[in-house]
């Protein structure tokens, strides 16, 4: 009796929260800031303001008001979200379902379990509930997090190459403006166009383009592009202090890189190491294990 009745009081629980994260309520001060701050950033990046159509839109959208709310900010996975060109509404909305998928598992689990003549306690489905309603929660993050950062490495090797570009157009002679938008148009790929497009939003609302570089870094977890907007604050004047920033900084970036592309070698090197041993063993077994057993026969 016991068992039934914490199941249906958590149960019970879960529904309450749910319907009241759906349910509109007045928003408090946190939430009013984040939409400002929202309405700001769209108002400078020329994205228009749409309201939310779909149920899935819609959903989203409630669930994101009560992220604001609460006042959890979530800046890392926004930021790799921001890599990814994917909307965090459309996150969310995928982390309740599949939360709500395991939490639905875990029963039907325990009942097809049930049928097989394996019987349990009855507290059994709730802990499964919770544990596969955990489990496929975090699942979201987990994939953005593994595909940004795939993605920031692709980046950075971009950024690289890009400050050489700018190096050489303030050589021949353009100005800072013109060398950074010179060198994004140089390819269309997806590093070059966000830095292009980057470039372009700032020119139309009339920000410096060093500034809205360092906000871009910002957005996406780029440290070496923060840095980047920050020092050509400083520098934006000095056209030869602008060219030997710029290309000390992508020798730095591309050190960096090789020194990480060395240590993931060494690291592959040390696991094909340790399967060729693994290996040997398995043959060196595989060979003296007929004439061990005949010994022991012998014996």
């Amino acid at each position: 009796m016991i068992a039934e009745v914490l199941i249906g009081g958590v149960t019970g629980l879960g529904l309450f929260v749910f319907v009241r994260a759906l349910v509109p309520s007045r928003p408090g001060a946190a939430a009013q800031v984040a939409q400002i701050d929202a309405l700001r950033a769209r108002g400078q990046f020329g994205a228009p303001t749409t309201e939310p159509n779909s149920v899935r839109e819609r959903l989203g959208f409630r669930i994101a008001q009560f992220y604001a709310r609460q006042g959890w900010q979530q800046r890392s996975i926004r930021a790799d979200l921001a890599v990814l060109e994917r909307s965090w509404q459309e996150f969310l909305v995928t982390k309740v379902g599949l939360g709500a998928m395991g939490f639905l598992f875990g029963p039907i689990l325990f009942a097809i379990t049930w049928l097989w003549g394996l019987h349990l306690t009855p507290i059994v489905p709730l802990w499964l509930a919770l544990a596969f309603g955990g489990l496929f929660f975090v699942l979201p993050d987990a994939e953005v997090r593994r595909d940004a950062s795939a993605k920031r490495e692709d980046l950075r090797r971009v950024i690289a190459a890009y400050l050489d570009l700018v190096s050489m157009n303030l050589a021949g002679g353009r100005g800072l403006p013109e060398a950074l938008m010179s060198a994004a148009e140089v390819s269309d790929g997806w590093a070059l166009r966000r830095v292009r497009d980057c470039l372009t939003d700032a020119r139309l609302a009339g920000v410096p383009q060093w500034t809205a570089l360092g906000q871009l870094g910002d957005d996406l977890g780029i440290k070496e592009l923060t840095d980047l907007g920050a020092a050509l604050t400083l520098v934006a004047d000095d056209g030869a202090k602008v060219r030997s920033s710029l290309a000390s900084r992508a020798e730095t970036m591309r050190r960096r890189e090789l020194a990480e592309m060395e240590g993931k070698a060494g690291a592959r090197s040390q696991s094909m190491l340790v399967a060729q041993m693994l290996l040997c063993a398995g043959f060196l077994i595989f060979i003296l294990y007929p004439a061990m057993v005949r010994i022991f026969q012998l014996r």
